[in-house]
């Protein structure tokens, strides 16, 4: 599987995350963000765009050097500072109280310990700083849910780590946030059968008093 999550899981993630219904998602995600952004699962760079004029700078944290090859355009374009920071956002190296704002958009069903990476997000921000995020995850319909997982040991196996069935909205609340806007629905629309996938979160939640 080493080949396949290193060499095509990202050319198909940019793909499929580069749709016009997903841009739109990123430009609601990243208006509120300001100062300088920790951004968790940079990718290939597709928020870069969307980011306000308030952002200074974005420091990125991502695992795949392919993601990051993809991104130079768009890093060569953001009319801002963008440096690779780490690789690993469980343990990241930035000190405590760093940054302004944080974003995570669509990676959250990857990282092996999300709760982990969001307690560390929460340590690199300010108090009272803002983590905005866009996420698919586990849908309130206990049809679609079921569906969801059986299906993800499969989506695990194929989409580089990617689970069906995380519960985003409790993970963030859980790594010491105050979620302040939360939009729970279908981020594409598409027939029923692209329910288990299509389903997530967008909003923002303020980092509260370390734990």
């Amino acid at each position: 599987m080493g080949w396949w999550t290193n060499r095509v899981v990202p050319r198909l993630t940019d793909a499929t995350l580069s749709a016009p219904e997903i841009s739109e998602l990123r430009a609601q995600v990243c208006a509120p963000l300001t100062g300088r952004v920790v951004e968790v699962g940079f990718g290939s760079g597709l928020n870069l765009p969307h980011l306000p004029a308030a952002v200074t700078a974005v420091d990125a944290v991502e695992p795949s050097d392919l993601a990051w090859e993809r991104s130079a355009d768009r890093r060569r374009g953001a009319g801002l500072p963008v440096v690779r920071i780490d690789l690993d956002g469980q343990a990241m190296s930035a000190p405590d109280a760093t940054y302004d704002s944080a974003l995570v958009t669509f990676s959250l069903c990857t990282i092996p310990d999300p709760s982990l990476a969001l307690t560390e997000v929460r340590r690199v921000l300010r108090p009272g700083g803002l983590l905005a995020f866009a996420e698919h995850g586990l849908s309130p319909d206990a049809g679609v849910a079921r569906w969801q997982r059986r299906l993800d040991p499969i989506e695990k196996r194929v989409a580089g780590g990617c689970h069906l069935t995380r519960d985003i909205p409790a993970l963030v609340r859980g790594a010491g946030f105050d979620v302040v806007t939360l939009e729970q629905r279908m981020l594409v629309e598409g027939p029923a059968a692209t329910a288990p996938w299509g389903y997530g979160f967008v909003g923002a939640a303020q980092a509260g008093a370390a734990l």
